[in-house]
């Protein structure tokens, strides 16, 4: 099973540079920062959102922070060098390894670096419209399940869950819609009846109040077989006790469910060390600021990172978490690893390329999983996918 860990954001400076506060000398921020996120109302906005202030208040650096409905827009204004970060989801995974909406030209595997990411009270499900009558995940077989194009994070996550049930995508009816907004509002209007998010977002909870209810069918931990065909297609999944989110949950009514660490702050690895570390360091140090200023936030405790996750942490991060004494010599071994994987996917992916692929959008995607497969392989390390 896969460990969690946190992610950081890296930052390209402006020309004013800012000194923070005496007690968190050494962190340097430009005047203005761009960072990427869910839809307005996620937890994921909500937690950058406090982030950003305790950055304006501390450092005099305003943070903006810029709403995207899937993955490719939230990593594009970074890639194109309009935006310095983003508050990613588990997309951030498929980008690194070239996978989904980024095994196509201009994309391919992304070398993203993490800084924190937060791993809470709450689980990350296929929350279910409660009329529907569903108990167990088994049960959707033949209900609509709402898909976000391109976004390959929350839609691998719905297929995820649904092979705990025994389902695969043929045993249900797909919905598509154009953002993660867009259908959760599906859910509220009964055009599907089930729909991924975080139990702590605010759309779960317009939806338990709605006439429709809600309802989180539990994947046990107990249940060895049900974990083994969910972490086979969502690697980056492990159980957790939930007692945070929709549905009364508290530490005295907790459900078993599937989670990751969201949101997941990162940035390409060519962003500069310093900042990412002033980014990182201003984080852990103004946690007790915003660590109530937004559901999920709590989770960003530097205490609370799971260093050996999926992806591995920019050096600036990582200079930033060995101040605060939880940088570990596995953890640098890890990190290591995953920097290898990422260079053997970047040089595979030039190769791919300079081979003359598939014009065709299917046939190109499908040459280079084959490439993908058999270069992570002959690197010694698991395709996964």
């Amino acid at each position: 099973m896969l460990r969690r860990t946190m992610i950081t954001s890296a930052l390209v400076a402006t020309a004013a540079i800012c000194v923070g506060p005496a007690w968190a000398q050494g962190v340097k921020l430009p005047e203005t920062l761009t960072m990427t996120a869910y839809d307005t109302g996620t937890s994921g906005f909500n937690i950058a959102v406090a982030v950003g202030k305790v950055l304006k208040e501390n450092y005099k650096s305003d943070l903006r922070v810029l709403p995207a409905g899937n993955d490719v827009a939230r990593l594009a204004p970074l890639k194109n060098g309009r935006a310095q970060a983003s508050a990613m989801g588990i997309g951030g995974y498929f980008a690194s390894e070239g996978l989904f909406e980024f095994a196509v030209p201009g994309w391919g595997p992304q070398p993203l670096r993490l800084m924190l990411s937060a791993a809470s009270c709450n689980g990350i499900t296929l929350n279910v419209a409660k009329d529907t009558g569903v108990k167990e995940f088994k049960d959707l077989k033949g209900k609509r399940i709402g898909i976000v194009v391109g976004s390959p994070a929350l839609n691998q996550n719905a297929y995820a869950i649904l092979a705990f049930g025994g389902l695969t995508k043929n045993d249900v009816k797909l919905v598509e819609f154009s953002s993660f907004g867009a259908m959760w509002k599906g859910m509220i209007n009964n055009e599907i009846d089930a729909a991924v998010a975080s139990t702590i977002t605010g759309t779960v909870k317009e939806l338990e109040t709605s006439p429709r209810g809600v309802v989180m069918p539990q994947t046990p931990a107990s249940d060895k077989a049900g974990w083994a065909r969910l972490q086979k297609i969502g690697p980056y999944f492990f159980p957790h006790k939930v007692t945070c989110g929709a549905g009364g949950l508290s530490k005295s009514n907790s459900l078993e469910l599937p989670t990751y660490p969201y949101p997941i702050f990162m940035a390409y690895a060519a962003e500069k060390t310093d900042l990412i570390y002033s980014i990182t360091k201003a984080m852990i140090d103004g946690y007790a600021q915003y660590k109530d200023a937004a559901p999920g936030a709590d989770g960003l405790d530097v205490k609370l990172q799971i260093l050996s996750w999926v992806l591995p942490y920019h050096e600036g991060a990582v200079k930033a978490l060995k101040e605060a004494g939880v940088w570990t010599a596995e953890a640098q071994k890890h990190n290591d690893m995953l920097i290898k994987r990422q260079d053997v996917l970047g040089k595979a992916w030039a190769e791919f390329n300079k081979a003359n692929p598939p014009a065709d959008k299917a046939a190109f995607a499908t040459a280079w999983m084959a490439a993908r497969k058999a270069a992570l392989e002959k690197a010694g390390m698991d395709p996964v996918l």
